[in-house]
C-alpha cells in the first residue's frame, strides 16, 4: 500500500487552472427553466466570464450531463450536435490518422468549451473523447451560433478561446519534436493536473503512450524515472502526482507556455 499522497506547491505559484477553486456566489433565486443554476454553470470558466445578462440568456438551452470517461462527444466527420462546457470533467481532442493512430491534439477542462460549430453543418475535425469522468453542461450548436450572432462577450470568449485551441496545437507540435520522453510525460500530467481537483490521476501508462504517440515501453521507463525521483507514485490505474514543482522542472519551458495559454483563455477578457 501507498502512503497518502500529498503535491507540493510551496516553491512555485499556484496553478494557473485551479479546478478546486470556488466560483462566485450568483444572486439567490437564478434558475434555469430545468433547475439549473447560475452558479453551477459558473463552475466553467468561459461561461463564468460573461456578463449575467448573457449567461441568462444561455440557462435555457443548458443541459447538465454527466461525462463517462471513455465517452465520445462526437468523432472525426461528423455533424457537431452539442458544444461541451466541461466543469469537471476533462476532454481530449484527438486525431486518427489512416492506420488507425491516435494521437491527442488538445485537452479541454472548465476553462473551455469542445465542439465549437461555427457554421451550420459543420463536420467535426477531431474526435472529442472523455478522459477524466466528471460533469459539464451542453448546448446544442445551433443554439450557440445563434447566441455568437448577437456578438458580445460570447463571441468574443469563443473566438479567444479558439485561437487558443490553436496555440496549444502549436505547442503540442512543437514538444512532439523538441522535447524528450520525460518532459512530455510530465506536461501531459500536470496539464491533467491543472484540471483534476485531486492528485490522484486515474490514467494508464498505455493510454498515456497512445495519446503520446510513443511507445508504451517508454512512457513505463520514464515513469518508473519519476517514481524514483519522488516526483510520482504509479499504481494501477493511476498516477498519484506527489511533488508538483518537481514535474514542472522536468516539464520545461513547453508547459509553462500551454499554461500560459490556457489562462489566457480563462482570464483574457479582465
Amino acid at each position: 500500500m501507498f502512503k497518502t499522497a500529498h503535491t507540493d506547491t510551496s516553491s512555485l505559484p499556484g496553478s494557473m487552472i485551479n479546478l478546486a477553486a470556488t466560483a462566485p456566489k450568483a444572486p439567490r433565486g437564478k434558475l434555469a427553466p430545468q433547475g439549473i443554476s447560475v452558479t453551477g454553470v459558473q463552475q466553467n470558466e468561459l461561461l463564468r466570464a460573461l456578463p449575467m445578462d448573457e449567461l441568462e440568456r444561455l440557462l435555457p438551452g443548458l443541459e447538465l450531463v454527466a461525462m463517462p470517461a471513455g465517452k465520445h462527444l462526437y468523432d472525426f466527420g461528423e455533424k457537431i450536435e452539442y458544444s461541451y462546457f466541461p466543469t469537471t470533467a476533462i476532454v481530449s481532442l484527438q486525431y486518427v490518422n489512416e492506420d488507425g493512430i491516435t494521437t491527442e491534439i488538445a485537452v479541454v477542462g472548465r476553462e473551455g468549451v469542445a465542439g465549437v460549430a461555427m457554421y451550420k453543418g459543420e463536420r467535426a475535425s477531431n474526435t472529442a473523447v472523455v478522459q477524466a469522468a466528471g460533469y459539464g453542461y451542453r448546448l446544442r450548436t445551433d443554439a450557440l451560433r445563434a447566441h455568437f450572432a448577437e456578438g458580445g462577450m460570447l463571441a468574443q470568449q469563443l473566438m479567444r478561446y479558439t485561437s487558443c485551441l490553436f496555440a496549444q496545437l502549436a505547442q503540442n507540435v512543437v514538444s512532439s519534436r523538441h522535447s524528450s520522453i520525460e518532459q512530455k510525460l510530465c506536461r501531459w500530467l500536470l496539464e491533467r493536473l491543472d484540471r483534476s481537483p485531486s492528485n490522484e490521476l486515474k490514467v494508464t501508462q498505455e493510454l498515456i503512450a497512445n495519446l503520446l504517440g510513443v511507445r508504451r515501453e517508454s512512457i513505463t521507463a520514464a515513469a518508473g524515472k519519476l517514481a524514483a525521483d519522488g516526483l510520482i507514485q504509479c499504481r494501477r490505474g493511476m498516477v498519484v502526482v506527489l511533488d508538483r514543482s518537481g514535474l514542472e522542472r522536468c516539464a520545461g519551458a513547453c508547459y509553462f507556455a500551454a499554461r500560459a495559454t490556457a489562462a489566457q483563455a480563462m482570464h483574457g477578457s479582465h
